[in-house]
């Protein structure tokens, strides 16, 4: 509603005689015009020029400037426009991020080299051209589904203003003190008809905090709002204003000196308003009846006919405009209207640019709420909270199967009790003193990355579950150490089955209670990016525990709550629940999960899991071919791939920086194209293929018949988005056995030698080597493989009698014989990535792989690589084809004695020219010394013209 200047209103500044229909303009609006304004403190504001023009797009209210003091207050108290609930709940952390961010120049370069140079013009099927694909079914399929995808944006755009505020909900449900000394409560249970608060602070009592009845308590849409209002100390009275605000962090605050609210509004107009543009009036509904008189006299109009007589609007506003050339003491502009023949509508309203600038021109008034706040020990001399920093709780429904507790879904930290059946969410509210401040900023990460993977869990050396605090100061400098970028936690989202890896979630916003507290992983995330590790997390979006206790099966009561019903809402094979997808409020709840830890912990990216299973109702579980039908039949779960397309483009609008890699044993096509152009909008895609590859070789084949062209025709599929790696988890744990297991237990990968074991170690290196430098900008490796870990993982389970004995790492080793060399090796080729930047460059060119020498030589930028995989034949003068002719310079020999090798190169071989011998149809070649089981790198340093 527009505020009319302190001169009589005109009665009719709209065509249709009604002030009030114009829009509210936050950019022109005073800045104390907050949400707890009074008349008595308002007063004149820019006015309007009405000039017609076409009604413009709509814009987000976030682009406007704020309003005044709206910086002063806490992020979780800064009022939000158009929220779709009545109510506000404070929050511990708010993302701040600005609507509008530029693209990731990563992002940018994708979109020019894949839209043709249209910008960011919408194609759904533009990435097929790339890829080389013509079939029409995939073709149609994917028009469909871009129709599907609008349309669940415009089910969204009905109840959130945009993918922020839809992504935001973990500002308003699960608990969160109130800055008006309260804790509100919010939680989503459709299928309830009576929803409260159980827990230490109320002995367990279904009644006594319950929410209200109507729409004060439950909407519509199934959410259920219940306040839990602090209670006075005996002796104290309540606070003068109902509206009395509290700082709850620090123990001295303005409003501790009993400012009066009158001297704050004294203080505000004498510090804002120049003489003759403010008149204080004595009630608030004076500027109303005012105006109504202006509009229709004193005596209004009782009935259509009396509503009839009163003039148009036009003639009332002469009238005004000819009683306001009389009053030249005003210091306020006056409205004005150019109609130029056409209709006044409300998206003709503009504003007076001249107004707009002596309003921008002032100096922002007092934020009377800020002095107006009391502190910490005003509010705890005043009130005793009604529920306390670590107190348990649950939520109890009743429904139309009877009673049931369950641990919110929102809940953030959750403890079992002491049989560990049961389970309940604890209110995570530190003093002060206790809450963690964060030391760090995020790193970027430049080039390639380097993922080490980990189990917190089973990151110490200890029979045990290892911590947060024990990883922080163990591992994270171990990791640094050994020359990785990036950092990838596995089972840090809370879940009740130890022995499923983390991958069977109970609870989505909550760390793993079992490795330590909410800060304790703060600081571990704190303490990586001090280290220059980015952080990315393990996200399980593709199914859920069963577990109906404790997790969100059966939630409210109904099948059907946030999953979907029948056969389809199980997994076929695991038990676990899927997702529906389709729902609205389902997405609200998967998607703040994602802005949750980006915003709470400050992760740094998601690698999505198992998203076969979520693509297809039948899991994954189903023979693939590669034919483009398999991706378009009645399988595939169209609103799974559209949750994936939301989720990217949430993550990257409000995230720029943020990375996305996709966990997918299908290779869905267009996982890692820009959404624009008919894709997921994935940065990486695991390419599962290559572990797989290397285990079929290791278990079947004899080494000495391994095809060098069928290995290279895996890991050349490696493109530019796709991480590649040895072996991560998958290949330790669920029954199997690690790499270095397989061949250093095994004698089919002994030749007879003294040093058996270094020999052996000798194929783990070029293994890892020939992957590491075939991949796609991405490398991945599971903690403790850098160094050989002779042992799978195993955790505790009723098969081995709950034992502890697999489930940790040994790291003792890495200062023990061939562990130490591979350990040694495997940090100077991450070293050797971070200084040449190897993998972050053009794809690899393989111009030499012949089966019968067991030689495979290709390039990579100035770079050669060549790998003889023979186990027993070394050839002393082999020639492979290089383009430019020059000096190269070996910089990594897998056969030098420091990583555990014969050192069978002399030190005049490392550096060799090139002679005029066309191989490899090549124009140039290089006479190399390659000892079996090794691998050199050379790097081009002189360039010889001819």
């Amino acid at each position: 509603m527009l505020i009319p200047p302190q001169n009589p209103s005109p009665p009719g500044v709209l065509a249709h005689g009604l002030p009030s229909s114009a829009p509210r303009l936050p950019a022109v609006l005073p800045p104390l015009l907050g949400h707890d304004t009074t008349v008595e403190t308002m007063a004149s504001c820019p006015l309007f020029l009405m000039t017609p023009r076409h009604p413009p797009a709509l814009v987000d209210a976030g682009r406007y400037p704020p309003l005044a003091g709206s910086a002063d207050l806490p992020t979780s108290c800064r009022p939000r426009p158009g929220r779709r609930h009545g109510y506000r709940c404070g929050s511990s952390s708010s993302s701040s991020a600005p609507r509008d961010r530029p693209p990731r120049p990563r992002q940018q370069r994708q979109r020019s080299q894949r839209s043709g140079g249209r910008g960011d013009a919408v194609d759904p099927v533009g990435f097929l051209a790339k890829l080389g694909v013509s079939d029409r079914a995939f073709a149609q399929f994917l028009r469909d589904r871009h129709k599907a995808l609008k349309d669940r944006r415009w089910e969204l755009c009905s109840r959130f203003i945009d993918l922020k505020e839809a992504s935001s909900g973990f500002e308003l449900l699960g608990m969160h003190r109130h800055r008006q000394h309260r804790i509100d409560f919010m939680e989503w249970a459709p299928g309830a008809r009576y929803c409260s608060l159980v827990g230490d602070f109320n002995e367990w009592s279904p009644t006594e905090n319950c929410a209200r009845e109507g729409h004060l308590g439950h909407d519509d849409f199934g959410y259920w709002f219940i306040i839990l209002e602090d209670k006075l100390r005996e002796g104290q009275e309540s606070d003068e204003y109902f509206f009395q605000e509290y700082n709850y962090v620090d123990d001295y605050d303005k409003g501790d000196n009993g400012v009066d609210a009158e001297e704050i509004m004294h203080r505000m107009k004498e510090e804002y308003w120049e003489p003759g543009q403010i008149r204080s009036r004595r009630s608030q509904l004076e500027m109303v009846v005012k105006l109504y008189e202006q509009m229709f006299g004193p005596n209004g109009p009782q009935t259509e006919e009396e509503l009839g007589e009163i003039p148009d609007a036009q003639t009332r506003y002469n009238e005004w405009k000819a009683l306001q050339k009389a009053d030249s003491s005003s210091l306020s502009a006056s409205y004005d209207i150019i109609d130029n023949g056409q209709p006044f509508d409300i998206f003709n309203v503009v504003t007076d640019r001249a107004s707009f600038e002596k309003f921008q021109a002032k100096k922002p008034p007092l934020a009377y709420w800020v002095e107006m706040r009391k502190g910490r020990k005003a509010w705890l001399e005043k009130y005793v909270p009604t529920i306390s920093h670590k107190d348990k709780y649950r939520v109890y429904f009743n429904t139309p199967d009877g009673a049931l507790e369950r641990v919110p879904a929102w809940a953030t930290y959750v403890l079992p009790d002491a049989e560990g059946k049961q389970s309940y969410a604890v209110h995570w509210e530190p003093p002060p003193e206790e809450i963690y401040k964060w030391r760090f900023g995020r790193p970027k990460v430049k080039g390639s990355l380097r993922i080490y993977e980990s189990h917190v869990g089973i990151s110490g050396a200890e029979q045990k579950v290892s911590s947060f605090q024990e990883f922080t100061s163990k591992v994270l400098p171990h990791i640094k150490n050994a020359g990785y970028n990036a950092v990838q936690l596995i089972g840090v989202v809370e879940h009740k089955d130890y022995s499923s890896v983390g991958y069977k979630v109970t609870n989505y916003f909550a760390v793993s209670s079992r490795f330590g507290t909410p800060d304790d992983f703060k600081k571990l995330v704190d303490e990586a990016h001090g280290l220059g590790l980015v952080v990315l997390l393990d996200i399980v979006h593709s199914y859920a525990s069963a577990d109906e206790l404790v997790g969100l099966s059966l939630f409210d009561g109904s099948n059907d709550c946030y999953f979907h019903s029948g056969k389809r809402g199980h997994h076929k094979y695991w038990g676990t629940r899927m997702f529906k997808y389709d729902d609205v409020d389902v997405l609200h709840f998967l998607l703040s999960n994602l802005n949750w830890w980006i915003t709470e912990y400050r992760i740094d990216g998601f690698q999505f899991h198992s998203l076969s299973s979520m693509l297809y109702t039948h899991n994954g579980f189903s023979t693939f071919t590669g034919a483009m039908e398999e991706y378009c039949n009645q399988y595939v779960d169209k609103d799974a791939l559209i949750y994936l397309i939301l989720a990217n483009e949430m993550l990257h609008d409000l995230h720029p920086d943020i990375i996305t890699i996709a966990e997918d044993a299908t290779f869905y096509p267009g996982l890692c194209e820009p959404t624009t152009q008919g894709g997921l909008g994935f940065d990486y895609c695991v390419n599962l293929s290559v572990p797989e590859m290397w285990l079929w070789h290791l278990e079947n084949v004899p080494e000495r018949e391994w095809s060098m062209n069928k290995i290279m025709k895996v890991l050349v599929s490696s493109n530019q988005n796709m991480l590649s790696f040895v072996e991560n988890h998958n290949q330790s744990i669920s029954g199997r056995k690690s790499f270095a297991e397989i061949i250093l237990n095994s004698g089919k990968f002994s030749i007879g030698s003294v040093d058996d074991d270094l020999s052996k170690a000798s194929l783990l290196k070029i293994i890892k080597l020939i992957t590491f430098t075939m991949s796609g900008g991405a490398y991945l490796n599971f903690m403790g493989n850098e160094f050989a870990h002779p042992k799978r993982v195993e955790f505790p389970m009723s098969s081995n009698d709950y034992s502890f004995w697999l489930a940790n790492r040994q790291w003792e080793l890495l200062d023990k014989g061939f562990h130490k060399h591979l350990f040694d090796f495997d940090k100077d080729v991450m070293s050797l990535d971070e200084n040449e930047r190897i993998i972050s460059r053009g794809s690899p060119s393989v111009h030499h792989c012949d089966d019968t020498s067991m030689v495979i030589c290709f390039t990579r930028g100035p770079f050669l690589f060549v790998f003889n995989f023979n186990p027993e034949v070394s050839h002393q003068s082999y020639h492979v084809g290089v383009d430019e002719a020059g000096e190269y310079q070996l910089i990594l020999n897998t056969d030098e004695t420091k990583y555990g090798g014969r050192g069978e190169l002399k030190s005049s071989q490392y550096m060799r020219r090139t002679c005029e011998k066309r191989v490899d149809g090549c124009r140039n070649s290089l006479e190399l010394s390659l000892p079996s089981r090794s691998a050199q790198v050379y790097k081009l340093v002189r360039i010889l013209r001819i």
